[in-house]
């Protein structure tokens, strides 16, 4: 089959690989039938993730036709149309029994991204993201093997497209777990740090749930300008404004709002010490857009954090979390616990998530889509693959 395999920092490649086969009884093959590049893909891209191998197949978000089913597969069955979450859990340890599916404990042997680690188990595993987390093959190729099938995919009802649900594997329920996790009601006040598909999302949701007030923090302003077209945001171009939280606080009455959403993560443009202490490895992170959401979230209120971060932080001004009273909530998405509820809100028509692509390509042309959204051209928000696409016309929509 084809597929798409990670070599060094900027090198991927389209390539012929053996397909995959069942290795337990819960496993199901995937045929797919759509894919997508997601921001957090562009940290391996950059050679930024460790644990990466030469050969190592990509991707997590994706979604396909059941070609073949494990003995012990007993939700889904051969022809189901599914979409399967990024993280992979069993369904019966402690953290999958309390909705914690994110911190699986039997799906990654490898040790995770802890430094401190101690005995802890690892978290769930991931597909497509390095040895860190299992090592399992990613779905940015013609079949995937799907483990745990009885806990992860989604049947889709026929008539909707895969656009139209796609996202429903990653970025959909990240942006909503951002949300809910941020406290975000009718009436609240919300700062989005970060105007890429997971805060895009993060937007759609917080207006799902009945935000007045959102602020949008990015650079770009052509994804500024989506935002505020689709989802009525406040546009805060960092570029143009030196500090976007003080300008934030002096639009909330001098409080600040009531939760900030961090949807950059450790690569966010920071300050040329942070560049230097990263290159050096002295630190893991930048903490430019942390800090901002600390500054700009009004005392009592709660900072939420689906932007990956590792490691070491410079600044992280815990003293002014604690001085305003703080609320953090971060991490993976517990991705099986939100998407049969948002697929009800797509089937009612109250989200459009697939509204965010411009750019539809074929598996061919991954390395090309991949440079396209990595350097921001075209206009890019979000490149969605498909194997087996005849035409190779690149596409974009309103």
């Amino acid at each position: 089959m084809k597929a798409l395999t990670y070599h060094s920092a900027k090198d991927v490649r389209v390539e012929t690989v053996p397909d995959p086969v069942l290795q337990d009884e819960q496993d199901i093959i995937l045929r797919i039938t759509a894919t997508a590049i997601c921001g957090s893909d562009l940290h391996i891209y950059r050679g930024k993730i460790p644990g990466m191998k030469s050969g190592d197949i990509l991707g997590h978000e994706f979604m396909g036709v059941v070609e073949d089913v494990g003995p012990g597969v007993t939700k889904v069955r051969r022809g189901d149309r599914v979409v399967v979450p990024f993280t992979i859990a069993c369904g019966d340890c402690f953290f999958c029994t309390h909705t914690l599916f994110s911190a699986c404990e039997n799906t990654n042997p490898g040790r995770g991204a802890i430094l401190n680690k101690k005995n802890v188990r690892s978290g769930a595993g991931m597909f497509g993201y390095s040895h860190l987390y299992g090592g399992y093959a990613g779905g940015q190729a013609e079949f995937v093997r799907v483990p745990k099938a009885n806990v992860g995919p989604v049947v889709i009802p026929a008539g909707l497209a895969d656009e139209k649900v796609l996202f429903l594997s990653d970025i959909l329920p990240t942006g909503y777990q951002a949300v809910v996790n941020g406290r975000v009601g009718p009436g609240s006040s919300v700062a989005i740090f970060g105007a890429g598909p997971v805060g895009l999302m993060a937007a759609a949701s917080a207006r799902l749930l009945g935000a007045e007030k959102i602020f949008m923090v990015d650079h770009h302003a052509y994804r500024l300008a989506f935002a505020q077209q689709a989802y009525d945001i406040i546009p805060i171009n960092f570029d143009e404004v030196d500090d976007p939280a003080e300008l934030i606080i002096e639009q909330t009455d001098f409080r600040g709002v009531d939760a900030s959403i961090d949807a950059v993560g450790f690569e966010a443009k920071g300050s040329a010490l942070e560049t230097v202490l990263t290159d050096l490895k002295l630190e893991g992170s930048s903490g430019k857009a942390l800090r901002q959401a600390i500054a700009a979230t009004r005392r009592g209120g709660v900072v939420s954090v689906p932007g990956v971060y590792a490691g070491f932080i410079h600044g992280f001004l815990f003293g002014d979390a604690f001085e305003k009273g703080l609320s953090f909530a971060s991490g993976q998405t517990h991705t099986q616990r939100f998407m049969p509820e948002l697929l009800e809100k797509i089937l009612e028509g109250q989200l459009h998530p697939e509204i965010i692509i411009t750019h539809r390509l074929s598996l061919e042309e991954a390395v090309r889509g991949y440079q396209i959204f990595e350097k921001k051209q075209e206009d890019c928000r979000k490149v969605v693959l498909t194997p087996g696409r005849s035409d190779s016309v690149l596409e974009a929509s309103a």
